[in-house]
């Protein structure tokens, strides 16, 4: 019985191990929910005309629908405008309002979806109908960006921020607008289509299209990178101060594409204009039916063809090909031409003051190379008034 008790008292853990704390609570239990302004702190946007007067985040719940005037309005600083994929349409008879207006603000960004109207194209530049004046439009406006919107069938712009303050678009789309495609300061993998005015208008564009239906450029940028840009009865269908990697077309305009400095870069006119002109081209081509396929004052290891006017002309040329099918010169350096290789059909082939190290040639014509001074210069025909080493 000893033995027992002694083996009890071993096994059995002391009376402080059974010790507790205080069982009052500290205090009323907190919530363990989040609230709803927790789950989407942003601001629902059901119905139309909206005029959003305070910084936050909003976005769309339904597709919206206007008969007249603006859609929604932003006229506070510090706003994030999610569409949330849906569409902003107007039923206007004639086109008024726009989809988003923007009136004097900064800090902004606008965001995935659709703005949509009635207004068409005829064919002949005439743009009319119902709907929007303007897809997104705000002026001025600073620190703003629009990303993922499309727009179509609009009476003036399609979405204009301007172009001095910050502003940027990426990844969107503009068809069927009367003035402006696209207008901000930074553009990016946009496209902007028929469009009245100048499709896409910026200080920085990259991978981009725009293409004027009216009188506006295709595209026009301070820099144009990996571009493109076409007008129907423009001036020009890319301008750029640099471009590098762009296509320019022109129908009936002056030029397809005009650069002070372009680098791999083609331009073309299916009239009498310029197909590229530049101060400085390098690895350019140029091609035009009846006027210059490529102009420039300096070119090099460039190429430029012609139906019937000049293949390529240029201050100097180096490395460079040009070719008339009519009557016109196929490279036209008027100061010095080194390397280069000149035909036409029937007028010279190649013509220069300094001809080194050149051929031309005239299949019809009677002159084939034409130069004040030549040294190693090749041609079905070559007349030279002074010449080095040769016979």
């Amino acid at each position: 019985m000893k033995t027992f008790l002694l083996l009890c008292v071993a096994v059995l853990p002391g009376a402080s191990v059974f010790a507790q704390g205080s069982l009052t609570p500290p205090g009323a239990p907190a919530p363990t929910m989040k609230t709803l302004a927790q789950i989407e702190p942003r601001t629902p946007i059901s119905s139309a005309p909206f005029t959003i007067s305070e910084p936050g985040a909003y976005y769309l719940t339904t597709n919206l629908t206007v008969s007249g005037g603006d859609a929604i309005t932003i006229a506070a600083n510090g706003v994030t405008l999610d569409l949330n994929g849906f569409t902003i349409a107007s039923t206007a008879a004639s086109a008024a309002g726009a989809g988003i207006s923007i009136n004097n603000v900064r800090n902004l960004a606008i965001l995935n979806g659709f703005i949509q109207g009635g207004v068409t194209n005829n064919g002949s530049g005439v743009y009319s109908g119902s709907g929007f004046w303007d897809g997104i439009y705000g002026y001025p406006v600073q620190n703003a960006r629009v990303s993922g919107v499309s727009v179509s069938g609009c009476s003036d712009n399609g979405i204009y921020l301007g172009n001095g303050d910050a502003t940027v678009v990426e990844s969107c789309t503009v068809r069927t607008v009367g003035g402006y495609g696209i207008v901000a300061s930074t553009i990016k993998a946009s496209v902007a289509k028929d469009c009245g005015g100048t499709a896409i208008y910026g200080d920085q564009v990259a991978d981009c299209r725009g293409e004027s239906a009216g009188s506006g450029y295709g595209l026009s940028a301070t820099t144009a990178l990996n571009c493109y840009g076409s007008s129907s009865a423009g001036s020009y269908g890319l301008l750029a101060n640099t471009a590098q990697n762009c296509y320019g077309s022109s129908s009936s305009g002056s030029y397809g594409l005009t650069a002070t400095t372009a680098l791999n870069c083609y331009g073309s006119s299916s009239s009498t204009g310029t197909g590229l002109s530049a101060t400085s081209a390098q690895n350019c081509r140029g091609s035009s039916s009846t006027g210059t396929g490529l102009s420039a004052l300096t070119a090099q290891n460039c190429s430029g063809s012609s139906s019937s006017g000049y293949g390529l002309n240029a201050s100097t040329a180096q490395n460079c090909y040009g070719v008339s099918g009519g009557s016109g010169i196929g490279v036209n350096a008027s100061d010095i031409a080194i390397g280069c290789v000149g035909s036409s059909f029937s007028g010279t082939g190649l013509n220069a003051y300094s001809a080194n190290s050149c051929r031309g040639t005239s299949f019809t014509g009677t002159t084939g190379l034409a130069a004040t001074y030549g040294n190693f210069c090749f041609g079905s025909s070559v007349s030279v008034a002074t010449k080095y080493n040769m016979p």
